[in-house]
């Protein structure tokens, strides 16, 4: 019997702004080996969102938290990823024998700057990426090969060299599943991540893999 794949809860800014750093992110967590989950995964909406937080986060041993995002929106600040990381926290000091085993890595753009609006978290290794893809795949990869020393892993160079791969042969593969680039939901992102993955094994020449390379920019 096949072992189960580890869940890793994404709690990022789903913002047009954040839009590449979250896509490259998806992409290193299955690079890793493991499966991406965030509250995006369910559409039904006669389930509070709350409620779907507290599964994914019970459901998930490892977690990304993403605080770059909270600063003033038209007066008021975004705690919508402080307060998740809360419940991941409380789940992994408060919760029963698995709970307690619990990792995340705490993200920002800036490593110090968490200290203007939750210095709570003091003591906490923050990692920072400066808004930029390729300190945020670094960051996420050593993390994920602290947690788990026993699990290989590809270096984070690599990994980001493999995520533009993927990038580039985005704009066929939308077209070959009937999908809107610019409005394409997480589910369907990430069946496009780990089915490149699966088809495009280190050490297999581009030549043989199902889609052609083309070149694309970020976002």
């Amino acid at each position: 019997m096949a072992a189960r794949v580890e869940g890793v809860f994404i709690n990022v800014p789903f913002d047009r702004q954040y839009e590449s750093l979250f896509r490259a992110l998806v992409f290193t967590i299955h690079e890793c080996g493991f499966v991406s989950r965030c509250s995006l995964e369910v559409g039904d909406g006669s389930v509070v969102r709350m409620e779907t937080l507290y599964r994914i986060i019970r459901q998930c041993p490892l977690g990304v938290h993403d605080l770059s995002r909270v600063a003033l929106t038209r007066g008021l600040p975004r705690f919508n990823m402080p307060l998740e990381l809360g419940l991941f926290l409380g789940a992994k000091r408060y919760g029963g024998r698995v709970q307690r085993r619990k990792s995340c890595v705490i993200l920002d753009r800036d490593r110090f700057r968490y200290q203007r609006f939750c210095s709570d978290i003091a003591g906490q290794d923050i990692r920072a990426h400066g808004n930029l893809a390729a300190p945020a795949i670094a960051a996420v990869r050593d993390w994920l090969r602290g947690a788990r020393p026993s699990k290989s892993m590809k270096g984070g160079a690599m990994i980001e060299k493999r995520f533009l791969s993927f990038w580039e042969e985005l704009p066929r593969a939308y077209r070959e599943n009937g999908l809107d680039q610019r409005q394409l939901p997480f589910l369907d992102y990430r069946m496009l991540v780990a089915g490149w993955i699966e088809t495009n094994p280190i050490g297999v020449a581009k030549g043989s893999t199902v889609s052609v390379i083309r070149r694309n920019t970020l976002p």
